[in-house]
C-alpha cells in the first residue's frame, strides 16, 4: 500500500473512494462540498439523511454512487465534538476510514481531513499512522495467510505536507507493530532467548550497539532480585542492553527499561484460571514498548543517545522456585522480603533500575505491565505516570499528547511506603491491597538514586479486549508513539 499527498481537488479526484470527515452535530455542507454533492447527484446529502449520520467520533457512512464512472464510491467518517477535537482524532478518523475501505473492498482511496489548526505535516503523518495501524493484522499463527486487504493507494488530498511526514509514520507504525506481534505472541514462541534474538535482528539491521547479559554476568553484578524471579524458568535469563548514538555529539543522554516478563505464571502465588494467567504473555508489554520505540527511533535517527533495557526472564515453578518469604538482595545492596511471588516485575526492575541509574543518563523512564491496581484506579485506557520531576512529567505529558496516548499522574505518596517495611529485611515487595500502584511505585523509587525518573504503569492500555479505530483485539503497541515522540523533541 502507497499513502501519498496530494494537490488534486477533491472535486477533480478520481478513484475508488473518496473519504470525507465531519465534526459532530454540525455535519453541513461547505460551498465545496455541495459543488461536489450536485456533481453526485445528491449522494452526500442523500447518505447523511438516510445513514442517520451525526459526525459521531469514529462512525462512517458509505455509499455507492449510481452512474458514475470517475468516483465509485463516497465515505463519510465523525472526528467529534469541536470542543473534543485533538490531532489524535484525525488518527482516529484515519483508522476509520481504513476500515471502511478494506469493507468496501476498496483499491484506490482519497481522503479530505485537512484543518486549519493543526502543521499540515502533523496531520499527514498521524492520519497516515491511522491508516497504517488500522489495517495491520497478525496472522502469524493462521493458517489461512491470505490478506484481504486489496488498498493499493491513498491519497491525502488538499493537504500541503511533506512526502516525509508520511515516512516518519512508517517508520513509527513499524516500531508500534513490532511491540504488537511481541505481545501478541505465545510464550512458546516469544521467551527470553527469542526476545533476546528478536533485538540483535534489530541491532544488526540498524547498526546499534548490544550488550546482553547472562546468568553469570548477571550474578557479577550482584542482581539477585531479577535472578531471584528467574531461578524456577527452565530458560536463561537474558538482561538486554541496546544503544542507540547519533553521530555527532547528542544533545542528552536517555533511558527507556521494559518490564520482561515474557510469561507470568504468578510463581508459588500461583494465578488461577480466571484470573487473566491466560493473558499473560503480554507480561513483557514494557519491553516490548521500548524495543518498538528503538526500531523507530533507529530509523528516525534523532539528536538523542537512548539506552534501551530490559531484565527479561519467566516467572514459572520448580523445585528451584523463590518461595513466599525468602529474602533477595538487588544489586544496590539493599534487601527484599518476598511476600508475594507475583509482585515479580518490580523485582526484575529494580536490578535494571540500578543498572540504568549507573549509566549517566540524563532522565530515564520505565514502562511496565505492572499492577492490576493500576486498572482498577484507570481502566483500560489511561496508563498511569508517577514522578516527582515535575519537568519530566510534562515532557512525557506532552509527548503522549500527540501521540493520542493517555497517561495520567498519581500521587508518589511517601507515608505509604510504611506499608511496605519488613521486621527482617529492608523492605517487602508488595504493601497492601489499598494504592497498590502507589506502593508500587514507591517500591521502584528505592532503586532510583540519582537520576530524573518516571514510573509508566501500562498495565491496562497495552491490551485491547474489543477493536477500535486503530487496534484490533490483542496488542496494542502502547507507549511506542510517546517515547518515540519523548526522543524526538529533546
Amino acid at each position: 500500500m502507497e499513502i501519498k499527498v496530494s494537490n488534486i481537488n477533491k472535486l477533480d479526484w478520481t478513484g475508488d473512494a473518496l473519504a470525507l470527515g465531519f465534526l459532530a452535530d454540525n455535519v453541513q455542507l461547505s460551498d465545496e462540498l455541495h459543488q461536489l454533492d450536485q456533481k453526485l447527484d445528491g449522494t452526500i446529502s442523500e447518505l447523511i439523511s438516510e445513514a442517520e449520520f451525526t459526525g459521531k467520533s469514529g462512525t462512517t457512512a458509505t455509499a455507492r454512487i449510481g452512474g458514475q464512472k470517475s468516483l465509485r464510491k463516497i465515505i463519510l467518517v465523525g472526528l467529534g465534538k469541536p470542543e473534543e477535537l485533538t490531532i489524535n482524532s484525525f488518527r482516529q478518523g484515519g483508522g476509520s476510514i481504513a476500515r471502511a475501505a478494506k469493507q468496501a473492498k476498496i483499491k484506490t482511496l482519497a481522503i479530505a481531513l485537512n484543518n486549519n489548526d493543526y502543521d499540515n505535516n502533523l496531520l499527514a503523518q498521524v492520519i497516515s499512522e491511522g491508516i497504517i495501524l488500522a489495517l495491520h493484522e497478525d496472522k502469524r499463527f493462521k493458517s489461512d495467510e491470505d490478506d484481504k486487504n486489496i488498498l493499493e493507494t491513498v491519497e491525502l488530498l488538499e493537504l500541503p505536507a511533506d512526502q516525509k511526514a508520511i515516512e516518519t509514520a512508517e517508520k513509527i507504525a513499524s516500531g508500534v507493530i513490532l511491540a504488537r506481534e511481541l505481545v501478541n505472541a505465545p510464550a512458546n514462541v516469544i521467551n527470553p532467548l527469542t526476545m533476546a534474538e528478536t533485538v540483535q535482528n534489530l541491532a544488526s539491521e540498524y547498526a546499534l550497539e548490544l550488550t546482553i547479559l547472562e546468568q553469570q554476568d548477571c550474578e557479577k553484578l550482584g542482581m539477585g532480585a531479577f535472578l531471584g524471579v528467574a531461578k524456577a524458568s527452565d530458560l536463561p535469563p537474558q538482561f538486554i542492553h541496546l544503544v542507540y548514538k547519533p553521530q555527532g555529539k547528542a544533545k542528552r543522554k536517555l533511558a527507556i527499561i521494559g518490564k520482561g516478563l515474557t510469561f507470568d505464571s504468578g510463581g508459588l502465588n500461583l494465578k488461577i484460571s480466571g484470573s487473566g494467567i491466560e493473558t499473560m504473555k503480554m507480561d513483557m508489554g514494557g519491553a516490548a514498548a521500548t524495543f518498538g520505540a528503538a526500531k523507530a527511533i533507529a530509523q528516525l535517527k534523532p539528536n538523542v543517545e537512548i539506552h534501551f533495557i530490559s531484565a527479561v526472564t519467566e516467572n514459572m515453578i520448580s523445585g528451584k522456585a523463590m518461595c513466599p518469604g525468602d529474602i533477595l538482595t538487588a544489586s544496590n545492596g539493599k534487601t527484599i522480603e518476598v511476600n508475594n511471588t507475583d509482585a515479580e516485575g518490580r523485582l526484575t526492575l529494580a536490578d535494571a533500575l540500578v543498572y540504568a541509574d549507573k549509566l549517566g543518563v540524563d532522565a530515564m523512564v520505565d514502562l511496565a505491565t505492572l499492577t492490576g491496581a493500576c486498572i482498577v484506579a484507570l481502566g483500560n485506557d489511561i496508563a498511569g505516570l508517577w514522578t516527582k520531576d515535575h519537568q519530566l512529567a510534562t515532557e512525557l505529558q506532552t509527548a503522549a499528547q500527540t501521540a493520542g496516548e493517555k497517561f495520567w499522574q498519581m500521587p508518589m505518596e511517601s507515608k505509604y511506603f510504611e506499608q511496605m517495611k519488613s521486621p527482617i529485611a529492608d523492605m517487602k515487595n508488595t504493601g497492601s491491597r489499598a494504592g497498590g500502584s502507589i506502593t508500587a511505585a514507591l517500591f521502584l523509587e528505592q532503586f532510583v538514586k540519582d537520576t530524573p525518573w518516571v514510573h509508566l504503569d501500562i498495565a491496562g492500555p497495552v491490551w485491547a479486549e474489543k477493536p477500535n479505530a486503530i487496534d484490533n483485539e490483542g496488542g496494542t503497541g502502547f507507549a511506542v508513539r510517546t517515547l518515540v515522540n519523548w526522543a524526538l523533541n529533546n
